[in-house]
């Protein structure tokens, strides 16, 4: 029995009012997100961190104060590492790697050196891939896991947009709410995703494709032709141009036309303040000033069980130091060049 050791990747939040202002910083100074050179890099990310921290700590205080991200990943963990523990011969573990804010990967490297795994599997949970999360990541974690004397086979998965599991975890949670809007009123569905700078996208990030993709398979999935859904982006931060059209674009539209709108939170898998705040206080106020008629938001997949099992049939195929997404193979257009499919 080989012992593999699953780690979750996830972004991490601050767990007090104090930690805003460090996990802002480590943000900011990640070159995956400011693309400067590091004396610059870290003297704008002091300055981003400083000046925004009073405004998130204040978004923060809505949800008591700090992220209930790490407490949702270890629910997931649990649940993954109860499905794999049924399913597979192997002997599996699970550890938790945030990118922002503790466990770091350092830590989580150094506990996984002492577990003594056979094997490492790397699974973020971000279903599509980004050069600013999943990539920003698995370099993290070489840094970290070299630095630890954690030498061992790693795989490591890229993305699933597609998977059959994430998929249907997301049609049954909007068919359950799209049950609350009474019969016969129009509704639009919007895959709200967070954003990212057009830049990165243009440069070969294959992100916004994956969102697509994943939207139309969920839109797929509900199985009703005379659908109205549309893709849209969340949580812009500075003067750049970001991906468009942005969620609050689409609430004053539906708000013009006075129809119902059902928010999915389509590129997350657990809730934390873009979706317990942005989402669920700010954008529901912005719909009721703009005479949206009814506002109905989704739930994050968490620990659905359609999930979970997707996730766990991804980690039982997975093989000893290789790069691969849902199918096993590229599912990005050649033109995207930062897919690590095509290094593997």
């Amino acid at each position: 029995m080989a012992k593999k050791a699953v780690v979750l990747f996830n972004l991490g939040g601050p767990d007090t009012s104090d930690a805003v202002e460090p996990f802002l910083f480590n943000l900011f100074n990640d070159p995956a997100i400011i693309r400067l050179p590091t004396p610059f890099r870290w003297l704008v990310a002091k300055l981003i961190s400083r000046r925004r921290a009073p405004v998130a700590q204040e978004i923060y205080s809505f949800i008591g104060g700090s992220s209930p991200i790490l407490e949702q990943t270890r629910a997931q963990a649990d649940a993954l590492e109860a499905s794999l523990a049924t399913a597979g011969s192997d002997d599996y573990k699970l550890f938790i790697s945030m990118r922002y804010w503790h466990p770091f990967s350092d830590e989580t490297a150094q506990a996984v050196r002492d577990w003594a795994p056979d094997e490492v599997i790397l699974l973020p949970l971000y279903p599509q891939f980004s050069s600013t999360t999943t990539a920003s990541s698995f370099t993290d974690w070489q840094r970290a896991a070299k630095k630890a004397g954690l030498d061992v086979p790693t795989a490591r998965l890229c993305c699933y947009p597609m998977e059959e599991g994430f998929i249907a975890a997301y049609a049954d949670l909007i068919s359950s709410k799209m049950k609350e809007i009474p019969d016969g009123q129009p509704l639009r569905l919007l895959f709200s995703a967070h954003g990212l700078p057009q830049k990165i996208v243009d440069q070969g990030d294959p992100y916004q494709f994956q969102v697509e993709e994943t939207a139309k398979r969920v839109a797929a999935k509900l199985n009703r032709p005379d659908l109205d859904w549309k893709v849209c982006y969340q949580s812009r931060v500075g003067p750049m141009k970001w991906l468009e059209p942005s969620t609050e674009t689409e609430i004053h539209r539906a708000g013009e036309e006075n129809i119902n709108l059902v928010i999915v939170p389509i590129a997350f898998v657990s809730e934390h303040s873009e979706t317990l705040v942005e989402l669920d206080i700010e954008y529901e106020k912005l719909a009721r000033e703009k005479g949206v008629a009814g506002y109905y938001r989704v739930d994050t997949v968490g620990v659905h069980a359609d999930f979970i099992a997707g996730l766990a049939a991804m980690v039982l195929k997975m093989k000893s130091a290789n790069v691969t997404s849902e199918s096993g193979g590229r599912i990005c257009p050649t033109t995207f060049k930062d897919c690590l499919m095509l290094a593997s």
